[in-house]
């Protein structure tokens, strides 16, 4: 089973963040330029939270807010579930599954942020470690 660190380094994945003090808007303007569904929320260089359009959903559009004037630090997923590099990508669908989350921020034990992986990254792994498996199981049975 391939591992997080595995998947971040075939991934050639830049790192998109934005600041609790941006607005929602300002955040929804780079997940769509950059076709992302979540941010990562970093202040000083610390991760202190997630934003994600399930929080823009729920949290501006349900409750009447202007995303033109909500800084994301108001709606943000503040309490974090992260992955370390080491765990599996089997880990992270445990956890995706378990806590109802699409995304995981990737922290190393120092505390440094690597990167994100979500659920469709997690299942495209898992399809293709699946395919590979079918395909020598077919070889073995045929000799």
């Amino acid at each position: 089973m391939r591992t997080v660190r595995e998947f971040l380094n075939s991934a050639n994945q830049t790192l998109a963040t934005v600041s609790p003090e941006e607005t929602v808007y300002q955040a929804l303007t780079i997940m769509a330029e950059r076709n992302l569904t979540a941010l990562l929320v970093v202040k000083n260089k610390a991760l202190v939270g997630i934003f994600s359009e399930r929080d823009y959903a729920r949290k501006i559009i349900l409750k009447g807010k202007r995303s033109r004037e909500t800084p994301v630090s108001e709606i943000m997923t503040a309490k974090l579930i992260t992955i370390d590099p080491s765990e599996t990508v089997n880990e992270c669908m445990s956890i995706m599954t378990e806590r109802r989350i699409r995304h995981l921020p990737i922290v190393n034990s120092n505390g440094e942020m690597l990167g994100i992986i979500s659920i469709g990254d997690v299942m495209k792994i898992i399809m293709e470690e699946q395919r590979f498996m079918i395909k020598e199981l077919q070889r073995y049975i045929s000799g």
